[in-house]
């Protein structure tokens, strides 16, 4: 089977991780994020898929390779100019099968891809779409079905009146070929809005699921993934690592002080004598808490140093960071890669502080 995956986008709102690194291979846990489709996706048969790239292609290619650490063959497209979900496709239609997987880069799922193409097979259908049900559907569209699970209509961020179903698009659809007909070359198209309203009613269905379903796009999600994989939420080889504690320490890893479950500690991690990591808590390789220090609800990437004293909570720390001692960072910060903030600095409210940047001692407090 084979599988296309978009992953063109700049990844703006996930800044500053996405400053310095593509967004497919930004780290989740122990992987890039990508790994984790990958891994999905030859769990259930694929084993030949195409990334449709725009943004620093050459560097998602140097990091993921030719595809074989995850058992498929992976090849690289690159769009000349951004031509939208169905654009993308179109533009790699001479490397395409009679059938294959379209996907949207950005999520993170276990949805039965193995029942979708058994459904698809069964009803006959141009366009099979995954379908999982959200809290709150109010903003992104509706999809409603008939009791054969073809696609009735559309209904695009309802008004609270309007919701009657809480099923959306999940972003990985089941395609013939011949959907490609319906899209014109060599401009922006999307799949959404231009090519399924003209298969409603003439082999559009849909695919309800009740899997694990999360769009990774912001630093709010990027943290909810990292907590939902360490606890077990969802199902990724991750899980086994953690084990029966959901406590997976490197064997190279010094720890003096506590680890919290869940927590994962990589190669070369120092806690010090006093110091907390943890639950919830993500260390990259290289990592140092100095003594007195507490780290939670967080993610620490490669080679960041934690002074004395220091606070850390529900935020995103990028590779190569340097933080002060007793300093407070907290409720949604996320800093880029090689930031130093200095001494007894107090930094919340979501603020984002780009690459390379120096706060010095004491200078922001709120």
């Amino acid at each position: 089977m084979q599988a296309v995956i978009l992953v063109g986008g700049e990844g703006t709102r996930l800044r500053p991780l996405t400053s310095t690194v593509p967004k497919p291979v930004v780290p989740l846990v122990d992987r890039p994020f990508i790994a984790y489709m990958l891994q999905w996706l030859a769990e259930h048969g694929v084993d030949d898929v195409i990334m449709s790239c725009g943004f620093l292609a050459t560097s998602v290619r140097n990091v993921l390779g030719d595809g074989s650490a995850y058992g498929l063959r992976l090849r690289f497209v690159e769009e000349p100019d951004p031509r939208g979900t169905a654009g993308a496709l179109k533009y790699a239609e001479s490397m395409l099968d009679e059938r294959f997987l379209m996907l949207n880069g950005d999520v993170l799922t276990d949805i039965d891809l193995t029942a979708q193409i058994a459904q698809h097979e069964r009803t006959g259908a141009k366009a099979t779409l995954a379908l999982v049900p959200v809290e709150d559907p109010s903003a992104y569209g509706l999809v409603h079905l008939d009791g054969e699970n073809a696609v009735l209509d559309f209904l695009e961020k309802p008004s609270p009146d309007q919701i009657d179903t809480n099923l959306i698009s999940a972003g990985a659809y089941v395609l013939d070929r011949e959907v490609l007909d319906l899209v014109p070359p060599d401009r922006k198209v999307s799949i959404e809005r231009e090519v399924w309203p003209l298969l409603v009613g003439n082999g559009l269905y849909g695919f309800p699921s009740d899997s694990y379903w999360l769009d990774i796009g912001t630093p709010d999600r990027y943290l909810k993934a990292t907590f939902d994989i360490i606890e077990g939420n969802v199902a990724t080889e991750v899980r086994e690592r953690l084990g029966n504690d959901y406590l997976a320490v490197a064997s190279e890893a010094e720890l003096l002080g506590r680890a919290i479950p869940p927590a994962v500690l990589e190669r070369g991690v120092r806690v010090a004598a006093g110091a907390h990591a943890g639950s919830l808590v993500v260390l990259g390789q290289g990592v140092s808490i100095a003594e007195n220090a507490t780290v939670e609800r967080a993610v620490v990437l490669d080679g960041t140093e934690i002074g004395e004293g220091a606070m850390l909570r529900d935020c995103i720390v990028a590779a190569g960071c340097r933080i002060g001692p007793r300093t407070q960072i907290s409720d949604g910060v996320v800093l880029g890669e090689g930031v130093t903030i200095g001494a007894d600095n107090t930094i919340a409210g979501g603020a984002r502080i780009f690459p390379g940047v120096t706060i010095p001692d004491g200078a922001i407090k709120f």
